[in-house]
């Protein structure tokens, strides 16, 4: 014969195995324990785990108007492996502070992200965070009423809402940065097409670094990859092919500088004997599997996920007045695709400084 099943232990029952009042067990069990002794808190928290007492959420939360609850609306990120370390930054930065991360999916669908925010604020979501997959500046959505928002790898046009995004100027200067400790003087950026907002932030700091360090940048030679597949671009051959070819080439992206490794070893150029190369992103299924491996600048994009909670966290408390617009700091990984421009080269096929030519 099968036992029954034990009954659920109710707050009552904790307390008169601890020997205390139902208030004072309520009140240790929700962590409001310095106005008791060490020796009260231990026997209330013991009897509870000895009963095997759950408190009711639900009930705390309507008591408390708060659901315990956080929602994520997102663009593209959740079936994305390469931004996927944003949703498990966000939701261990949720846990850690007592929340439940609720995460819809738009795959950029307007439609679903109606029904989405839509769901989220019926669910009484303490918070919202919005996000996307690469760095953009577009509306927030609208209308959330008083729900507490950040903005994740997006960022609000007048800056009216807490976002963080990645230092895209930051993690390109210490690229290029990188390439003219190594001797490079003529150094190529190979850009996408796409018109993207990190794509005219990195451009502006690839020419505003290469003119701090005395070289000119706006004179710098720029190649265009479309990234099409099985294809090759013609403006990265060109770039490769010539008698004054750079040393060194920055690339917009990881996928990018795959390219650019593929079209250097068509036209007999070594990596990095030859030709160094720095990619962005640190995407996990290239840059340490290129041969060699990549010198890339990480896209935060976990730190940038559990900046976006605490944050948020913090607003849903009341300890921040006003937005925030955070921008996470890229850092250089440094492989083996970068090397001093060898002698042959050093000789007369470089850019010369600015200050040769006064």
């Amino acid at each position: 014969m099968s036992e029954e099943p034990a009954q659920t232990a109710r707050l009552k029952d904790v307390a008169a195995r601890a020997g205390v009042s139902s208030t004072t067990a309520s009140l240790i069990l929700n962590d409001k324990t310095d106005a008791f002794p060490e020796q009260t808190v231990r026997r209330v928290k013991d009897a509870a785990r000895q009963l095997g007492y759950r408190p009711n959420r639900l009930a705390q939360s309507l008591r408390r108007q708060r659901s315990h609850s956080i929602g994520l609306i997102s663009d593209d990120i959740a079936s994305t492996p390469f931004a996927g370390a944003m949703i498990r930054g966000a939701q261990e930065a949720a846990w850690k502070a007592g929340h439940v991360l609720l995460l819809i999916d738009t795959e950029g669908e307007a439609d679903v992200e109606r029904a989405a925010l839509e769901t989220m604020l019926d669910r009484k979501v303490d918070g919202l965070v919005y996000a996307r997959m690469y760095h953009q500046v577009l509306e927030p959505p609208h209308p959330i009423g008083n729900v507490p928002l950040v903005m994740l790898d997006a960022r609000a046009p007048d800056n009216s809402v807490s976002s963080v995004v990645p230092d895209e100027s930051g993690g390109t200067r210490s690229a290029i940065e990188h390439l003219v400790e190594s001797g490079h003087t003529r150094i190529g950026f190979v850009q996408t097409l796409d018109e993207v907002q990190a794509a005219s932030e990195r451009l502006a700091a690839f020419r505003t670094t290469l003119a701090d360090a005395g070289l000119p940048g706006d004179d710098a030679p720029i190649a265009y990859d479309p990234l099409l597949p099985g294809s090759t671009s013609a403006d990265v051959v060109n770039m490769l092919d010539g008698p004054d070819r750079p040393t060194a080439i920055f690339c917009f992206n990881d996928l990018t500088a795959h390219n650019v490794y593929k079209v250097a070893r068509q036209l007999g150029h070594r990596i990095p004997q030859d030709l160094s190369v720095v990619g962005f992103d640190n995407q996990e299924t290239v840059a340490p599997w290129l041969d060699p491996g990549l010198t890339t600048v990480q896209l935060p994009h976990y730190e940038m996920g559990r900046w976006a909670v605490e944050h948020l966290e913090q607003i849903i408390a009341g300890e921040a007045d006003e937005p925030v617009q955070f921008r996470m700091p890229c850092p250089l990984v440094i492989r083996d695709s970068v090397a001093l421009p060898s002698e042959e080269r050093r000789g007369g096929n470089t850019m010369r400084r600015k200050e040769d030519d006064e």
